[in-house]
């Protein structure tokens, strides 16, 4: 019988599975999928520690009705889903309060903060250290009334001490000569760096988890078996059973799912995201690039460049629209004029995305053996190895470096 089970083999819970079998635990990881299958297989390879910011802050509700109201917006809300979202949207709305959000600007920098630290221990412990780039993330501007707009952004960064460079348009080009003339001005963020293929990554991780005893079963879980105030074991579709002393839920934005089984409501939605993954662009690339104004991203990695971006709110089972994916690319086009579409292949996946844009990690408010990391929104991949370090801690006994209290389950 495994000691600890972990459920969700994304990036997050394939790191903390790791770590808790590093530290001697005897752990099995479970997903309906093969590891990395999910929201990790498609998203935009970025360690981006200048990206913690809340959503909810006052530069965007300035312009969400624009975005809403634009068919190739970057937000998009299917009709028939917005009844569900209501009371989501109460609680985002709750999290854009002055107050409320220098709260949230606190919890997500603590982290991001010690990201690097803890992703490179994690990288020396896998042997991993060759996938991460020594390249950063350029932000675009075409004009000075672009970047005044973001420099909301920029200015919590400098209040959290986050290393930025502000350059004019001929350095932008011998950065990246592959860019549009428009460009008038970027932001470099030299510590925003990338991974080399963020699905081999977990993948990865995964083998070294297996390499140290670790098991990995594939089912879907349909039910816990309770005891008082404990969970004994968890239920597959298959009909197996599979015992633990703890469980870690960390399914992305499918843990609401599971917290529902344990009558633990977390307000956990999808941002579904959308990707083109372009192998024979015709351009080459060195940093990743992101354009605010116009809402995209374009990262070298998998072997190609990957183009990507864009909110969607239509729930977990709706099909996916990829005229959202087209957008992104024609957005691209604006930035690289020479990049060519072949080779390419659309892909569509589910952010987990909590209403303060601050992640759940720590034990459940209503089971002692139960803990939660989730809710990490586009920093999944960003946020992985600290998970792992600050759950690991939190789930073996160890006081965390950081006050977890910002963290908890029962915040809302």
């Amino acid at each position: 019988m495994a000691s600890i089970i972990v459920v969700g083999a994304g990036i997050i819970g394939t790191s903390l599975a790791y770590e808790l079998q590093r530290r001697g635990q005897t752990v099995m990881l479970i997903d309906k999928s093969a590891p990395g299958q999910g929201a990790s297989y498609g998203n935009m390879a970025s360690i981006a520690v200048t990206e913690f910011m809340p959503a909810s802050r006052p530069g965007i509700w300035a312009q969400m009705p624009k975005w809403l109201l634009d068919p190739e917006g970057p937000v998009r809300i299917r009709p028939a889903y917005v009844p569900r979202l209501i009371p989501w949207f109460l609680r985002f709305m709750a999290a854009s309060r002055p107050s409320k959000l220098r709260e949230l600007e606190e919890a997500g920098a603590t982290l991001c903060a010690r990201v690097h630290e803890d992703l490179e221990a994690f990288l020396r412990t896998t042997g991993l250290q060759h996938m991460l780039s020594t390249e950063g993330c350029l932000s675009l501007y075409a004009d000075e009334a672009e970047f005044r707009a973001d420099r909301e952004h920029i200015e919590i960064l400098e209040r959290f001490g986050f290393r930025h460079e502000i350059l004019g348009n001929n350095a932008i080009r011998d950065l990246e000569p592959a860019l549009t003339t428009k460009i008038g001005k970027a932001v470099l963020f030299p510590d925003n760096r990338s991974i080399a293929d963020p699905y081999k990554f977990v993948l990865a991780i995964a083998d070294r988890f297996k390499a140290l005893g670790g098991v990995i079963e594939q089912g879907a879980v349909i039910g816990f078996e309770h005891r008082e105030d404990r969970i004994s074991a968890l239920r597959l579709n298959d009909g197996r059973v599979f015992a633990a002393d703890r469980f870690v839920l960390a399914a992305g934005a499918f843990t609401a799912r599971l917290s529902i089984m344990l009558r633990e409501h977390i307000p956990l939605e999808t941002e579904r995201g959308y990707h083109t993954q372009i192998m024979d662009p015709g351009v080459s690339m060195r940093h990743s690039i992101i354009w605010p104004a116009r809402a995209f991203m374009v990262t070298p990695t998998a072997g190609g460049i990957r183009v990507g971006g864009t909110v969607e709110m239509a729930g977990l089972d709706a099909p996916p629209d990829y005229r959202r994916a087209k957008v992104l690319v024609k957005r691209a086009k604006e930035a690289l004029p020479d990049l060519q579409v072949r080779q390419a292949t659309e892909w569509m996946g589910h952010r987990p995305a909590l209403p303060d844009t601050v992640p759940v990690m720590g034990p459940s408010a209503k089971r002692r053996n139960v803990w939660y990391a989730t809710g990490h929104g586009h920093l999944g991949l960003t946020y992985a190895a600290t998970t792992a370090r600050l759950m690991g801690d939190i789930i073996t006994g160890l006081k965390p470096p950081v006050d977890m209290k910002p963290y908890r389950v029962d915040r809302f």
